[in-house]
């Protein structure tokens, strides 16, 4: 199974970028051993309409070019369910074990998703109440993806 992380938005050169990658390269190395087909970044341009409508709609419709066919569609979004690290992972392996052949991550921009697109959404994803810079969110799906290969593979970095 391919994952992919759709993004509204760029990280800079910096410390977040390198964290991103850092994670990013893990769960590629890891999840090699675990049927998992490496890990595509693609970062999308803000939406330059004037107004949040607009806006949003112009994202969701690069972000919908840009998700492989047959994908399983996650979306971040503050009104997710919040997972603990062990059943995301679960959920992982369960869409790989049904040879769903994409899971791909969706994050909006700074305005959210359109909320047609978060209907869209297999698993709507929150990482808690509090609003996140999507840069930050964009560390922590990579770092909850390592996350859960360690934990299916038994690989001490998750100890809760």
């Amino acid at each position: 199974m391919r994952v992919v992380v759709i993004a509204v938005g760029r990280l800079k050169q910096g410390p977040e970028r390198e964290l991103a990658e850092r994670y990013r390269a893990r769960f590629e190395d890891i999840g090699r051993r675990l049927g998992f087909r490496g890990l595509e970044i693609h970062e999308l341009p803000e939406g330059r309409q004037s107004d949040v409508t607009g806006r949003m709609a112009e994202e969701a419709s690069a972000i919908e070019a840009a998700i492989p066919e047959k994908s399983v569609i996650i979306a971040l979004d503050e009104r997710g369910e919040n997972l603990e690290s062990t059943v995301f992972a679960d959920r992982l392996a369960l869409w790989r074990d049904d040879a769903v052949p994409c899971a791909a991550f969706i994050i909006g921009g700074a305005d959210g998703l359109a909320p047609e697109f978060r209907r869209k959404a297999k698993l709507r994803l929150s990482f808690g109440k509090a609003t996140w810079p999507h840069q930050i969110v964009r560390i922590l799906v990579l770092e909850q993806l390592y996350r859960a290969g360690t934990i299916l593979s038994g690989h001490p970095y998750h100890r809760a």
